[in-house]
């Protein structure tokens, strides 16, 4: 038996909306037949999409076949075929997207930050509890091959006590004067949501918190590089976001999680994201898809000789974790996930209170920043 289930998709038009969530995940599963319940049942998404330019929305639906697009959010809203709202507008954007879905009665999914503040990513996380409804945000890293490796890894014990971890993040976005920048204009102005506090620290909070455990206290720095770019028109603009940051983390458990995030960074290592995680008994190297671990037995004995060069080759006694287990589009797993959340009321974590966190350690991280100092991370209630 197939059951159908709308869902509204606010702000899918952008180029993550597009591709990841709309094409890769609600498409995907249309695609393959609808998604298995436990109950027998085949769940089959209907998305109607939605946004401010009735033109992008007829062109996006007429490329994959879908008939339901409107400029008119209160109408999505009001159709009670409607199960679902997700939400991928821009951050300044999407907090009243969501509490209208609230008030509707709609169940919430939605990407991060899910708001610009502590204070009103709580008001959502308040709303949604009181009205009842289920609510997730989109925290897809979690379900990247290389994550799952570490925390296969964790929960195998290969680390013994995990130390220490490094996170390297970024690459060189170009300013737009010989050659077109390769991220969009917005990224790079505070008053239109850019940043790297914003963007970037709700997904180490994440992250860090599921593979390594709660964090405890911040600090960090971060700096506007280009001063001027130029824009998707080709025309000047100052930045006034951040383009580079770096932080160091306290966990409750003692363990230093560093992290250097920077969009005026050149890539000399495997992968874009590169985490790295030391423990007493072995420590290993992940990438997207990759892992490369390095028990105690393989670790080398170097010594500290300038006047020589050096014999060890560093990349070696490092080995390549199996692909032993197929992967998922990192987003399509978790969008599996909150679909059987909504129809089967399976178990969903990553509600809104996490997606708070998120905005409260970009909070914290700019308080650090200005004031150069440790911040403490104090839990939310």
């Amino acid at each position: 038996m197939q059951r159908t289930i709308g869902i509204i998709m606010n702000g899918v038009t952008g180029r993550m909306g597009t591709n990841q969530h709309l094409i890769r995940s609600v498409l995907a599963i249309r695609d393959h037949g609808g998604l298995p319940l436990a109950n027998g049942e085949t769940l089959m998404p209907d998305p109607v999409l939605v946004g401010r330019n009735e033109n992008k929305l007829a062109r996006l639906a007429a490329a994959h076949n879908l008939s339901r697009y409107t400029t008119d959010l209160d109408a999505a809203l009001s159709d009670p075929a409607n199960e679902i709202y997700f939400d991928s507008t821009l951050t300044q954007l999407r907090a009243e997207g969501v509490k209208r879905a609230i008030a509707a009665g709609k169940a919430v999914y939605c990407e991060k930050p899910t708001a610009g503040t502590t204070d009103e990513a709580l008001e959502l996380y308040t709303l949604a509890r009181e009205a009842g409804v289920k609510h997730g945000v989109v925290q897809d890293k979690l379900w990247l091959p290389g994550m799952l490796k570490l925390k296969y890894l964790r929960d195998s014990g290969f680390f013994g006590r995990m130390i220490a971890a490094r996170i390297e993040f970024g690459y060189w976005v170009f300013d737009g004067f010989h050659q077109p920048a390769n991220r969009p204009s917005w990224n790079y102005r505070k008053e239109d949501g850019g940043g790297l506090f914003l963007d970037m620290f709700p997904h180490w909070r994440y992250l860090v918190d599921n593979l390594f455990g709660p964090v405890s206290a911040i600090s960090s720095v971060g700096a506007v590089t280009i001063p001027e770019r130029v824009d998707e028109n080709g025309e000047r603009y100052r930045s006034t976001a951040e383009d580079s940051a770096h932080l160091t983390l306290e966990l409750e458990n003692g363990m230093f999680v560093q992290i250097n995030c920077s969009w005026q960074s050149r890539v000399r290592r495997e992968e874009i994201l590169q985490v790295q995680v030391d423990g007493t008994d072995g420590s290993a190297v992940a990438g997207l898809r990759d892992a490369r671990i390095q028990d105690e037995a393989a670790t080398p004995k170097p010594i500290w000789n300038p006047d020589i060069p050096n014999p060890i080759d560093f990349y070696e006694g490092w080995t390549l974790l199996p692909d032993r287990d197929p992967s998922k589009n990192a987003f399509l797993a978790q969008w599996e996930l909150f679909l059987r959340h909504c129809a089967e009321d399976a178990p969903f974590p990553w509600d809104l209170l996490e997606g708070a966190k998120g905005v409260q350690l970009a909070e914290l991280g700019l308080q650090s920043r200005r004031e150069r100092r440790w911040v403490e991370v104090p839990a939310l209630k």
